[in-house]
């Protein structure tokens, strides 16, 4: 239907005959290629892999904030160039010497066609992510991270120079009286695992107000580096040493040999249609990575001892059924 005016990480919103929107990523790394160690994570490749093996990954992890995301072999002769309305669109066809049909973004920098994304010579492999619902019908809030990174080459934030910042962050509204601190943990752990240094802000539906979950959307830059851990993505719980009791119990689970991560999500991916989806490196990173946090959640329990670290959220409210069948007898 259209791109989307991001240069270099072009992306489709396709239109599906059912009225259904997705959100398509086009193949643009390898998936045995690493992102260079010279590259900043703001001009990192995205991955079209990444977003498939992260949508996994949250179901392992029971999270379930991640939007459906599936891989597809697409046409982009038939089942986009064809199809389209969109003059613009349409104008960004070429075909390369090589014989492969290809097409670029069209926005107000970095577009050129050295940026173009090529089928072999009409297929295309892309992950195709479910829109969320209009926010006519779901209203939700953007809002910044507060361990957000500095988009410049040599800035710092101050949670990166003040081992203390979570004292701060403490004391802002609504971190200060609500679950929102946790789920923020939580997405760090979830970013940690995947090597996503690009979490600027996270999104929330408003009907559920302040202790309704975030949702992780758009997580294309992960998977990047299967060498590297970066433990500064850490940071929010390593400084506020708190953990919700029930995702360390699924962490604790998926670091048994009998349930491992790396061992879940090898056996999860393979549903994919694009399978395999993560190269070995990859998947045994995701174990190095578990280890990492259970040391970090470890050294709080250590420091502040676990009633302080280690939050109840174990306890549910009973179902209406449940309230029923009391009321019943």
């Amino acid at each position: 239907q259209v791109v989307k005016p991001s240069g270099v990480h072009l992306k489709l919103v396709l239109r599906f005959q059912d009225f259904g929107k997705a959100m398509f990523k086009p193949m643009r790394q390898k998936r045995e290629e690493e992102t260079p160690e010279d590259f900043f994570y703001f001009v990192d490749f995205q991955r079209h892999n990444a977003e498939i093996a992260a949508f996994h990954l949250d179901r392992i992890l029971d999270f379930r904030r991640v939007p459906p995301t599936v891989g597809r072999l697409i046409n982009v002769t038939k089942e986009i160039l064809e199809v389209t309305k969109n003059e613009v669109l349409q104008s960004v066809f070429f075909v390369s010497p090589a014989s492969n049909v290809c097409f670029f973004a069209k926005c107000p920098y970095m577009c050129k066609t050295e940026y173009a994304v090529c089928g072999s010579p009409h297929l295309l492999e892309g992950s195709l992510s479910a829109f969320l619902p209009s926010l006519n019908l779901a209203p939700r809030l953007s809002i910044p991270n507060p361990w957000i990174r500095s988009y410049s080459f040599d800035g710092k934030e101050e949670w990166e120079v003040n081992p203390l910042y979570c004292n701060t962050v403490r004391e802002i509204y609504p971190y200060s009286n609500s679950n929102r601190l946790l789920n923020i943990v939580d997405m760090a752990i979830f970013d940690f695992l995947i090597g996503n240094m690009d979490r600027h802000h996270y999104e929330m539906f408003t009907k559920f107000g302040d202790d309704g979950f975030l949702l992780h959307l758009d997580n294309a830059r992960g998977f990047g580096r299967h060498s590297h851990d970066e433990i500064s993505i850490l940071a929010p719980l390593s400084q506020c040493c708190v953990i919700k009791r029930t995702t360390l119990l699924r962490l604790q689970l998926l670091a048994d040999p009998e349930y491992r991560l790396s061992d879940v999500m090898r056996e999860s991916l393979l549903q994919d249609p694009l399978a395999p989806v993560l190269t070995e490196p990859h998947l045994l990173a995701l174990d190095r990575r578990l280890q990492l946090i259970l040391e970090a959640v470890g050294k709080c329990i250590d420091t502040f001892g676990e009633a302080t670290v280690v939050a109840n959220d174990t306890t549910q409210p009973q179902s209406p059924a449940v309230h029923r069948a009391k009321l019943d007898t």
